[in-house]
């Protein structure tokens, strides 16, 4: 069953930091297979995000092919998602329901400081 895609809009006055550097991304941990982007067969790479809107602050890990990294990404570093999609998923493990929301970008843009005000 194909889980939903449901584009993330943010409101203009939304500011996004990178809190992590980007991670590469390991699809099978036991062989170390890196989980690569079906269409390009880029390698995936989660970035741990702050994002603060509208009176709010969320982290949200996103995940972004290496060729949607920009230079210089760096903990601190102001970012705009660009292409932002959200999938729920859920999963039993061990008898566990366990449930979230997996995000994903097209890429990380840096945002200039003076930009973002």
């Amino acid at each position: 069953m194909a889980m939903p895609r449901i584009r993330v809009a943010l409101l203009p006055s939304a500011v996004c930091i990178a809190g992590t550097e980007p991670v590469l991304k390991i699809k099978d941990q036991q062989t170390g297979e890196v989980a690569t982007d079906r269409q390009t067969g880029a390698s995936l790479y989660t970035v741990t995000v702050m994002l603060m809107e509208d009176g709010r602050a969320e982290v949200l890990k996103i995940t972004v092919p290496e060729t949607g990294l920009a230079a210089g990404l760096k903990p601190g570093a102001m970012v705009r998602p660009v292409e932002l999609f959200a999938t729920p998923w859920a999963r039993i493990f061990n008898g566990q329901l366990s449930d979230g929301i997996a995000y994903r970008a097209n890429r990380l843009e840096l945002v200039a400081a003076e930009a973002a005000q």
